[in-house]
């Protein structure tokens, strides 16, 4: 039997505040499983993770890839306790300071080598914490760079270069005068949310949408082929980012992908027609082409994600988009249905969207 593999995407965030967790398990019988981890989501989505591999996954005592796309608060300080609990293969999760001395130069003189160094550390405490332990426990740590494999999945962005460079403009990097104009430019460009009609050819997606944050834009963006499906995960990554991972994807057959993630719980920030018709195809007749599957993590409770005008956008493209709104999401190949799981059902188009 040829391998397969099943991605489950967990209910993560409470109340209005959406966060991500998935987790991946492929192979076959007879060529043995593997589970791939992807952001463990807030604190207490740990025993979410556990309680699923324990329930879906036969118990492993061990994960051969944990991947950190970034390091924002909804998605890293769950991969914690994973770390401590279960035996991993690799750690990849990228650490800023380790650039500290390719970066010095962008703040102005104000801080030595060593007390940049510094500063980084003590603002990414979950980072350290997950250093800390990966150290203890012997697990190696890679960083997750374009050109890097994470078992049968390739790192598509960033690149090492665009990493760098935008680590200055990271929230918790000290000032600079850019960061502190784009601030600015930020606050002074804020719109109140408004309703607007959109029809199956008439799309309000911006292909010039205020920019996500730099956070955002270095998320991990890894793909990989299985039996000759296409998947792709995005993290919380923006157009910059998409754009650099369909450069490099291009040489990796990736195109087009049988399950793709939406990017940052379906934020209207984060895609737009362009990055969209490079990685989906562009818009198709009407909703009856399918061309693929997207995923979608977004709490329950949260009304600002995902974005209706982004649902439709992948829905034009022939890639319905499944939201897991506070339960457990999964798509599979070769793999087994699970008993009492029933099949989701798609988000439906939408004629009212936000502004």
């Amino acid at each position: 039997m040829a391998d397969g593999f099943e991605i489950d995407f967990l209910p993560v965030g409470e109340s209005a505040c959406s966060g991500e967790s998935i987790c991946i398990r492929y192979g076959s019988a007879a060529t043995g499983y593997h589970i791939h981890v992807v952001d463990g989501g807030y604190a207490s989505t740990t025993e979410t993770i556990i309680q699923h591999l324990t329930n879906h996954y036969n118990q492993p005592k061990r994960i051969e890839n944990v991947v950190l796309t970034h390091a924002d608060g909804d998605h890293a300080p769950g991969l914690i306790g994973i770390l401590e609990t279960y035996e991993i293969g690799a750690l990849w999760m990228n650490r800023p300071w380790l650039y500290a001395a390719e970066i010095l130069h962008n703040f102005h003189g104000n801080w030595t080598m060593q007390g940049l160094i510094d500063h980084l550390r003590s603002e990414y405490s979950t980072l350290v914490t997950l250093e800390d332990i990966a150290l203890k426990k012997g697990i190696p740590i890679y960083s997750p760079l374009q050109g890097a494999q994470i078992g049968p999945f390739v790192v598509l962005a960033p690149s090492r270069a665009r990493y760098v460079s935008i680590i200055p403009e990271f929230d918790k990097s000290p000032q600079t005068y850019t960061k502190s104009a784009m601030d600015w430019l930020t606050e002074t460009v804020k719109k109140v949310v408004a309703m607007v009609k959109e029809t199956w050819t008439g799309e309000t997606l911006s292909d010039t949408p205020e920019p996500t944050s730099a956070s955002n834009e270095s998320s991990v963006v890894h793909a990989a082929r299985i039996d000759g499906h296409a998947i792709v995960f995005t993290g919380d990554v923006g157009p910059v980012g998409l754009t650099e991972a369909a450069d490099y994807a291009a040489q990796y057959g990736i195109f087009q992908p049988a399950f793709i993630q939406v990017p940052h719980h379906g934020s209207r920030h984060n895609v737009t027609p362009t990055t969209l018709n490079r990685w989906l195809g562009t818009p198709i007749a009407d909703s009856n082409t399918q061309r693929g599957t997207a995923f979608c993590s977004a709490a329950e409770a949260d009304p600002n994600h995902p974005r209706k005008k982004v649902l439709n956008a992948f829905l034009r493209r022939g890639f319905p988009v499944h939201t897991t709104n506070g339960t457990a999401k999964s798509y599979h190949h070769n793999f087994p249905g699970r008993a009492g799981w029933t099949s989701s059902v798609p988000e439906p188009f939408s004629t009212d969207v936000e502004e």
